[in-house]
């Protein structure tokens, strides 16, 4: 796909913390600046990966403002501002678009199970009306964990309803029959569908969809910007076969604790390991398969971080 506000490789970026959880903006703006110096189109902040949900409404606009603030282009920031609330949905995204950012990331309202599709149409025309434009909205499909998907009959309501604003989807579902289905219907009007996950960038890329948004990408984004560039041949085809093995090292592990040893070993800094409740860091057993998973995919060493001792 030609023309995407956000083609090609977007880490689903880690947020770095403070011993006390508290946002740590320094360490998480320089990993940001390091992730787009080091493959990424993009970065998709405050999401799934970066823990969004753990985070307080005043708590993500402090990130957000944090890393805008620090040097981070804001252009080049999708921040998730979907909550259960619509309020806080609408004054998030209205802050990312205050902030700068082309682009937001909207979980469906994910507490009440089953809702109908006249009711998330109605949620989603709510939140276009109050944010009043100016920011392309792009739909998280993660059936696992928020237990509310997006029909392709919604996703067509929606565009023709708002055409420009419902701007694209991630689909983090790993069926990419339904990543397809997307594409098939929807990205002749400009409808940017990107996969959740690695192993499927190469593909959907052949197939007309706009990248992927992913969090292995917090280590393997230069392997997946040369699938990008590249898309068949050789290169191309290397470069895919790290980005699937480092999808499944990624996955030795708990997949967000896991990604964070990895960026402490590489940095040499333990608050990497910092990870809120309830989710909780590796242990040292559990962190050294992870580490030898990454190696063994090819992932290590990481570009620009040095080499960090296997074990401390």
């Amino acid at each position: 796909m030609k023309d995407a506000l956000f083609g090609g490789i977007n880490a689903a970026a880690l947020t770095a913390m403070k011993p006390d959880f508290s946002p740590d903006l320094d360490r998480f703006a320089a990993h940001c600046a390091w992730l787009l110096a080091n493959g990424c189109n993009g970065l998709g902040i405050l999401g799934t990966t970066g823990e969004a949900n753990s985070f307080g409404f005043e708590e993500r606009k402090a990130i957000l403002e944090g890393v805008v603030a620090r040097g981070v282009p804001a252009a080049r920031l999708m921040p998730g501002t979907g909550t259960a609330s619509l309020t806080d949905t609408v004054e998030l995204t209205k802050h990312a678009k205050a902030q700068g950012c082309r682009g937001v990331l909207v979980l469906p309202p994910f507490y009440y199970k089953g809702p109908s599709d006249d009711g998330l149409f109605a949620w989603f025309g709510e939140v276009v009306e109050r944010v009043g434009g100016g920011i392309a909205i792009y739909l998280y499909h993660f059936p696992q964990q928020s237990a509310v998907p997006f029909s392709l009959d919604l996703i067509g309501r929606l565009l023709k309803a708002f055409p420009g604003v419902i701007k694209g989807v991630k689909d983090s579902s790993g069926d990419y029959a339904n990543m397809k289905a997307m594409i098939d219907h929807f990205a002749k009007d400009g409808f940017e569908v990107y996969a959740g996950a690695d192993n499927l960038v190469q593909r959907i890329l052949a197939d007309g969809g706009a990248g992927c948004i992913t969090a292995a990408a917090n280590v393997n984004a230069r392997f997946g910007q040369v699938v990008y560039q590249k898309r068949t041949g050789p290169e191309a085809d290397a470069a895919q076969a790290v980005l699937d093995a480092t999808r499944k090292a990624a996955t030795a592990t708990p997949l967000i604790p896991g990604l964070r040893e990895i960026i402490a070993r590489s940095t040499g800094h333990d608050g990497w390991r910092v990870i809120r409740p309830p989710h909780l860091p590796l242990t040292a057993a559990e962190g050294q398969v992870a580490w030898d998973a990454m190696a063994a995919a090819g992932a290590l060493p990481l570009p620009g971080l040095g080499f960090a001792k296997a074990a401390e």
